[in-house]
């Protein structure tokens, strides 16, 4: 006899298996990025740290980010079926010292068409003196963990390397930090992509300002007093993304 299993415990077990290293290396809490999928065939299929099967014929698409982008992964692939292979790291990308450390890596043998890329809230986020694990911001001893001119000077660095592998390169702006966010402070995604857009302009790099996207219905798309989206949220920031990447094609 077969038995049903409830679709929450379904969605539950999706998530899970999806995002097993970026909720331990964010140290905070994790947002829903799948919706809701009956079928246990549509929820293996449906993860974004699976590897992608690749179509020869179709351009090459790197998305590259921390767990906003693993959100918005599988229906940014939806959108560009048949137009192009999304793929990305199986990883959170976290802060620019892990892009320093492994953007080589990332990016491997095969040349890349479009990479849409982004680093800001791992490195604006505060965390302890022991390590790199969130804590409040008043947290004696916290502090951010890259600093905005550090910042500026990672991103320097890895927009230099990107521009190196000839693809067409779209920068996507730090999405908003809400109210009552841990480890977080409310406007400093804002500074942060102004760090960001002069070195992008500099470089005559396209922007995806998925931060103004996001903050015209920050309350609807946005999960309460966290910086994750809601699944409807990460459906809409796909919009976003998969537009931009179609009009870099």
């Amino acid at each position: 006899m077969s038995r049903i299993v409830p679709s929450c415990v379904v969605l539950a077990a999706a998530f899970a298996l999806a995002v097993p290293a970026f909720a331990q290396s964010a140290g905070d809490s994790s947002a829903g990025g799948a919706g809701s999928q009956a079928p246990q065939q549509a929820a293996e299929k449906d993860q974004p740290m699976k590897p992608v099967d690749e179509q020869p014929d179709l351009p090459r698409v790197l998305l590259i980010g921390d767990s906003i982008s693993i959100g918005y992964t599988v229906p940014v692939r939806e959108l560009l079926a048949g137009e192009a292979n999304v793929i990305r790291p199986l990883t959170n990308c976290g802060p620019t010292t892990r892009g320093l450390d492994q953007l080589d890596k990332w990016l491997g043998e095969k040349s890349w068409d479009v990479i849409h890329f982004n680093w800001g809230l791992h490195d604006l986020k505060y965390i302890g003196g022991q390590g790199d694990r969130l804590v409040p911001v008043d947290t004696e001893g916290s502090r951010q963990q890259v600093p905005p001119e550090q910042y500026a000077k990672n991103l320097e660095s890895l927009v230099k390397r990107l521009k190196q592998t000839g693809a067409e390169l779209i920068w996507c702006a730090t999405t908003p930090v809400p109210e009552g966010a841990r480890g977080r402070v409310v406007g400093d995604s804002k500074k942060y992509n102004q760090i960001a857009a002069e070195i992008m302009q500099r470089h005559e790099i396209a922007t995806n300002d998925l931060y103004t996207a996001a903050i015209e219905r920050l309350d609807k798309i946005q999960r309460p007093a966290n910086v994750h989206f809601t699944p409807d949220g990460s459906r809409y920031l796909a919009e976003q993304v998969a537009g931009q990447i179609r009009q870099a094609l």
